[in-house]
């Protein structure tokens, strides 16, 4: 199994490197490369998953359906679609992307999140079966956008920081999450455009 590399970037986006994963994580977390995705059924749900006990962050913590790192080189949608595989045995189709210029900083237990993070979104069947990894993921809900929203927003909804960022700034492109407008990827960050 090859060692999982993440992307460090500077203020301004571009790459300036690449640590273990194992390393990057801790009181005093570099900035790096990852992405949110956003898995939608066609029911209009989406799919939210509650972090496993054993991550070394944010552990138990409900937040959107897949989150992780591009590799260096690595195309973002390859990253989603490997995580989603990996985490939740779910095969999804190209992602779209939503909020490019994503970044946030947050600390749970004295270890902190520092990521550029860009979003992205796809969609899948109603049907779809799941296979949650245990060791990445402990739980997992198909719950209306309009009720994730309105949640969220209440603070009733337990959520991970950057989720609760994120749901704000994906309902201020619109109610429907198939009518979002997909982003120029000419904002991403330098380290994450394609090409």
């Amino acid at each position: 199994m090859t060692r999982e590399l993440v992307v460090l970037v500077d203020p301004q986006g571009r790459a300036i490197g690449a640590v273990p994963k194992e390393g990057v994580h801790h009181g005093e977390t570099p900035l790096h490369l990852a992405f949110s995705l956003y898995v939608f059924n066609a029911g209009g749900e989406l799919l939210l998953t509650r972090r496993a006990e054993t991550k070394a962050t944010f552990p138990g913590v409900w937040t959107n359906s897949v989150c992780g790192h591009p590799g260096p080189g690595e195309p973002l949608d390859g990253a989603a679609r490997r995580r989603a595989s990996v985490e939740l045995g779910l095969e999804v189709g190209p992602t779209v992307l939503v909020l490019p210029d994503f970044s946030y900083r947050a600390e749970m237990l004295g270890v902190v999140e520092h990521e550029l993070c860009p979003v992205l979104t796809a969609r899948v069947a109603s049907d779809v079966v799941l296979s949650p990894q245990p060791a990445e993921v402990a739980q997992t809900a198909w719950v209306p956008w309009a009720r994730v929203v309105e949640e969220v927003r209440s603070g009733r909804m337990p959520f991970s920081p950057w989720g609760v960022d994120q749901v704000r700034a994906l309902d201020a492109l619109g109610p429907d999450p198939t009518a979002w407008p997909p982003a120029d990827p000419r904002r991403l960050p330098p380290a994450a455009r394609p090409g």
